[in-house]
């Protein structure tokens, strides 16, 4: 049980429900403690969060592992093919 954590969300409804029915953002304490920052403004920078179109993370940590360890076997390569003619 957790006690005295308290944090505001914003929940965006989709009328669509294809595939969620509901994102839920969780605001920093920033946004919470300016008084400037409307609910409408909140809104809109949800659905604008849920409109951006989302980069792949892990297909390009795949990406540069596999270039990682493709330089590592040239510069293996290369260091074998110079021992041995030393």
């Amino acid at each position: 049980m957790v006690k005295g954590v308290s944090k505001q969300v914003i929940v965006v409804h989709n009328p669509e429900k294809d595939l969620f029915d509901q994102a839920i953002f969780i605001l920093s304490d920033d946004a919470v403690s300016k008084q400037a920052v409307t609910d409408d403004v909140l809104l809109r920078e949800a659905k604008k969060l849920i409109q951006q179109p989302q980069k792949h993370q892990s297909r390009d940590v795949f990406y540069r592992f596999i270039a990682g360890a493709c330089a590592g076997a040239l510069l293996t390569g290369i260091v074998w093919v110079c021992s041995l003619f030393l």
